[in-house]
């Protein structure tokens, strides 16, 4: 194993960021998953891993409280003395066209999904500077690329994250941080799972490979990311779509 050993995966109880803590604990990770609500889920998973001789433990933190981000990194440093991992999935929806759209549907979206990304990342990579390594891995989506209708506050939100990715990719770069963002397109989640019928159908049509992803197939993608093997990969916005954007 190398010397990348810790990670953090904030809203890491459900969908791409559940599949990418089992996939990070499996390549022989400590890892912290984050939740914000959903604690008996939290605590069913912890157990899960535990049992099956993984070390993963989960903490409640509300990504838009630059508090309990503060309080989530002390803990991680206490019990492990090092971050080296941090993967910004943590994210919420709140769809409604612009014209119904209310000023706290906005706001949340953002709060949570952009300045929560910009929370964890300022905190860590403080400490990842003087490791002189990291990882930081971003989850945009396609939405922040082409923009869906109904989502104008998710897709600027995750429009954000890619100019945000790269701009950290560029200051961290001299201390041997990476930064790169994942824009996944619809994969099988409890977010997606939610769309009606007519949606789906019509956004297979859309998808070259005629199926939606799997959440450990964006997983293996983290994996591969914060990993050595991605050493010389920084700044980098990569599709896991089917075909859908190219």
């Amino acid at each position: 194993m190398s010397d990348i050993t810790t990670a953090i995966v904030t809203g890491g109880v459900r969908g791409i960021g559940k599949a990418a803590a089992i996939a990070l604990a499996k390549a022989d990770r400590k890892v912290i998953v984050t939740y914000r609500s959903s604690r008996e889920k939290a605590e069913e998973f912890q157990k899960e891993m535990n049992d099956a001789g993984y070390e993963l433990s989960a903490v409640r933190c509300d990504m838009k409280d630059f508090t309990q981000c503060e309080a989530l990194t002390g803990y991680a440093m206490e019990k492990y003395g090092r971050i080296d991992i941090l993967v910004n999935n943590a994210g919420v929806t709140e769809d409604r066209l612009i014209r119904n759209m209310t000023v706290e549907d906005f706001d949340t979206v953002i709060d949570i999904n952009l300045k929560g990304t910009f929370y964890m990342t300022k905190l860590v990579s403080k400490q990842m500077m003087k490791q002189r390594k990291g990882r930081i891995i971003n989850l945009s989506s396609i939405a922040g690329i082409t923009g869906i209708a109904g989502q104008a506050n998710y897709a600027a939100s995750k429009a954000g994250i890619i100019g945000f990715t790269k701009s950290a990719a560029k200051e961290f770069a001299y201390r041997n941080i990476t930064v790169n963002a994942i824009a996944p397109g619809f994969i099988e989640t409890d977010m997606n799972d939610r769309l009606p019928l007519q949606i789906r159908e019509s956004a297979l049509e859309e998808i070259p490979l005629r199926r939606f992803g799997a959440p450990e197939e964006v997983a293996d993608l983290i994996v591969f990311l914060a990993s050595e093997k991605a050493a010389y990969i920084t700044g980098q916005v990569i599709h896991v779509d089917g075909g859908m954007v190219m």
